[in-house]
């Protein structure tokens, strides 16, 4: 996740934007619980009141759902027809920071040895 804010805007914003694009992107998918705000806000080194606020304009723009004791969810789909543009995938994934040394392993658990694709 987002852990370095360019300070070009307000941090709720960017933590707002970066989700948006997971979840845009399909790796934040439909349905998926999204992280406590306490939970959030100490891995993004953050006030709570700060992923609070990004996690009500998430809400606000369709993005998620917050139900009371039980989290917030993604409630966005896009149509099956807007297929993300998949270097923006590996772009997003280096933000989360995972490194390329674990996105080659990841892939070679994928294809292991079948090279066809």
């Amino acid at each position: 996740m987002l852990t370095d804010f360019s300070g070009k805007q307000d941090v709720y914003l960017e933590i707002a934007e970066r989700y948006k694009e997971y979840i845009r992107l399909g790796i934040i998918k439909n349905g998926e619980k999204l992280p406590s705000v306490r939970s959030a806000a100490g891995e993004l080194g953050v006030n709570p009141n700060t992923v609070a606020r990004a996690y009500s304009l998430l809400e606000a723009e369709g993005y998620i759902r917050a139900l009371p004791k039980k989290g917030a969810f993604v409630i966005f789909e896009e149509s099956e027809s807007e297929e993300p543009d998949k270097k923006n995938v590996i772009i997003a994934l280096k933000n989360m920071g995972v490194s390329r040394s674990t996105l080659q392993k990841w892939i070679e658990e994928v294809y292991g040895d079948d090279d066809r694709n």
